[in-house]
């Protein structure tokens, strides 16, 4: 019998008048349960991108046209971007228009979420790439007026009045921006003294694929396609000092993920995450490559502490299977994509599984401290995969894009309660 998440469950005082904290994952005391909650809403097409929890609403965003509620009765007009109850799981009536998809989501302040996307409209008004909306009705937030040139924002967090933007745009407000910009929470100005000049000689276009704040905001973790900060060469992956008013690349770097994937990938980095204390964090990586030894299609632990040259702490591989989102939560690190395997560093799509590879179609759990599967196998329906995961304080929140998860049927968001 499926598990329903009752009304009752316990919320945080934290999480009921304000936004969830945005850096870094929630730490969880255990694994989360295999059974998905009953009451989560249908997404009926497309794929969900990203989840933002702002006080008890759950905000997803992605590419979609339609959305049910849990009993599939109810259906609703919702265009890239909708609602619903963390508690009760009923659709909320927010419904801003969004010409295309979203791509990131940051929970605000004053009852506010802020998009991510490739849109060049929100509610019919100009406003491309970024926005603030309320999460009452939708409206855009008066005053917040950032935007970028061209391109998308893939990625965004915000803390305190900072909110970080990584993309594939080049400038922000009109000023010069490669990727990755910082800009006031409240009116979207670009912050003068922060600027990463990103760059990556050689390859079509610089961008970061995604980004991670600290816990307690002093650090930055950013992973795309990219060769240098400045003058300092960084490959794929570079870790700043955020504790100030400017960039400033940290000495700590790895050359991990020099060696190339298949032919075709400027970057084969996809999701990083810190763990819920900041002492490490996790990388997850497609390549369509498998291999024993380089990082393609593989989950990577790297320590914070220190400078100069990591190495991973450990690598866990796929045998040549995408993974495109990692949630860590101290209990478990979370993996998702289209893997049809953990463990197997010695599989590949021609010869199958390898020796001691274990099934786990499309989301697992890892042991944080060996990179191990854990028992944990609830399983999804295969297609690209996993693109999100929401930790909270009663589960992780799943989005990807096909109608199964945990064996049961959900369209394309569902969450795992602790158990």
């Amino acid at each position: 019998m499926r598990r329903r998440l009752f009304a009752a469950a316990a919320l945080s005082c934290a999480t009921l008048l304000g936004a969830m904290p945005a850096a870094a994952d929630l730490a969880h005391p255990a694994v989360v349960s295999a059974n998905p909650v009953d009451n989560t809403p249908h997404v009926l097409d497309g794929t969900v991108w990203a989840l933002a929890v702002v006080g008890d609403t759950v905000v997803v965003g992605g590419s979609f046209t339609k959305v049910q509620d849990s009993t599939r009765k109810l259906t609703y007009d919702r265009k890239n971007v909708f609602a619903y109850g963390l508690r009760d799981g009923i659709v909320r009536p927010f419904a801003p228009q969004v010409d295309a998809a979203v791509y990131a989501l940051a929970a605000g302040a004053d009852n506010s979420v802020y998009l991510g996307g490739a849109f060049k409209t929100v509610n019919q008004a100009a406003q491309r790439g970024v926005a603030r909306v309320s999460v009452s009705d939708g409206a855009r937030v008066p005053g917040f007026a950032a935007k970028i040139n061209w391109g998308d924002v893939r990625v965004l967090s915000a803390q305190g009045s900072r909110l970080y933007l990584g993309g594939t745009f080049s400038a922000v407000n009109g000023v010069a921006r490669v990727g990755l910009a910082r800009v006031h929470t409240s009116s979207g100005a670009v912050d003068t003294g922060f600027d990463a000049k990103l760059s990556a000689p050689g390859l079509s276009r610089t961008r970061v694929e995604h980004l991670d704040l600290s816990p307690d905001g002093k650090r930055l973790v950013i992973v795309g396609a990219l060769l240098k900060v400045g003058s300092v060469s960084r490959t794929q992956i570079a870790l700043f000092d955020t504790s100030g008013t400017r960039a400033t690349v940290l000495s700590w770097y790895t050359d991990a993920y020099q060696a190339e994937c298949m032919k075709g990938f400027d970057t084969y980095l996809r999701q990083v995450k810190f763990s819920p204390d900041g002492r490490y964090f996790v990388v997850v990586s497609t390549g369509r490559a498998s291999s024993p030894t380089k990082l393609c299609d593989s989950a990577a632990r790297f320590e914070t502490a220190g400078g100069g040259k990591h190495n991973p702490t450990w690598v866990q591989r796929t045998g040549g299977d995408s993974l495109y989102a990692v949630a860590v939560t101290g209990s478990a690190v979370y993996v998702g994509g289209h893997q049809r395997y953990l463990d197997n560093p010695f599989g590949s799509d021609a010869k199958g599984p390898g020796p001691g590879a274990v099934a786990r179609v499309g989301i697992g759990a890892l042991n944080p401290t060996t990179g191990r599967a854990l028992p944990w196998n609830p399983s999804l329906k295969r297609n690209v995969g996993v693109r999100a995961f929401r930790a909270v304080p009663e589960g992780l929140i799943v989005g990807w894009d096909t109608d199964q998860l945990g064996r049961e049927y959900h369209g394309r968001v569902g969450m795992f309660p602790l158990s």
